[in-house]
């Protein structure tokens, strides 16, 4: 057995003591497996009734309160985790399986599905299908949208995001989808630029990873139609997917 980027996984058998490093995966296993999670970590907001151990930030947790939890199985991603973290604890002898960062709705729930049932031995859960049905269609575009995930400085969605692909699954185009950084820095001046150009009409400002709210973000974009969102609809592959295709439709104009 193999994780997404090829690398083994030596699982016994179905494992029984879970450690998730990622948000979205912590929603999706303890969904779909409750009682599966031993450890999460402190971002792991989802569901709200789970009550495990916390074992850090995604990016930097501790390795040790991992290991201690004595878990089969460590689940990380390749964007959100570092490799020395996995290669840690794979060290000590705790199969980690590891996601790839996709790019698509469609590619991000075929990656929880594998993990779920080939790695976890669950049953396909009803969420997921539905999930897969609610952003299979592709509509026409009828906006297209600069989305900053960061400032000071400005860090925009550029190409090959999941972030982007949902917003175009809702008729939401990304003015830096041909960008060749998967996170540009664009100044300010050239975002707003862009929208006085015209060749994005839209703003759209989540609540993660940098808190947007109607006083801290609006304001850089003067004169522009906005959005703000649910950042977790914008970017979890999980459970979060199913409401998320109603919520956004609803928040963008």
């Amino acid at each position: 057995m193999s994780d997404d980027l090829g690398e083994p996984v030596p699982l016994r058998g179905p494992p029984a003591r879970v450690v998730s490093l990622v948000p979205s995966l912590t929603d999706a296993i303890a969904t779909t497996a409750p009682g599966l999670l031993v450890g999460a970590t402190d971002y792991c907001s989802h569901p709200p009734e789970l009550s495990v151990p916390r074992v850090g930030g995604s990016k930097y947790p501790t390795v040790d309160a991992v290991l201690d939890l004595r878990p089969d199985l460590v689940v990380a991603n390749a964007e959100e985790n570092r490799p020395e973290d996995v290669a840690r604890i794979r060290a000590d002898g705790v199969p980690v399986w590891v996601t790839a960062a996709a790019a698509t709705v469609p590619a991000g729930l075929g990656s929880v599905r594998r993990l779920l049932t080939q790695g976890l031995g669950r049953t396909e859960p009803d969420w997921l299908v539905r999930a897969e049905d609610l952003w299979r269609p592709v509509p026409p575009i009828r906006a297209t949208a600069i989305v900053p995930v960061w400032r000071r400085p400005w860090i925009v969605l550029g190409r090959d995001t999941f972030a982007g692909d949902v917003l175009r699954r809702l008729g939401i185009d990304n003015a830096y989808a041909g960008h060749p950084d998967r996170y540009p820095r664009p100044p300010l001046d050239e975002l707003t630029a862009r929208l006085r150009a015209g060749s994005a009409d839209l703003v759209v400002l989540p609540d993660e990873p940098y808190e947007f709210t109607a006083t801290d973000g609006p304001e850089a974009f003067p004169g522009s139609r906005h959005a703000l969102v649910d950042g977790r609809y914008l970017t979890w592959c999980g459970p979060s997917l199913v409401p998320a295709h109603s919520a956004l439709s609803a928040a963008l104009p």
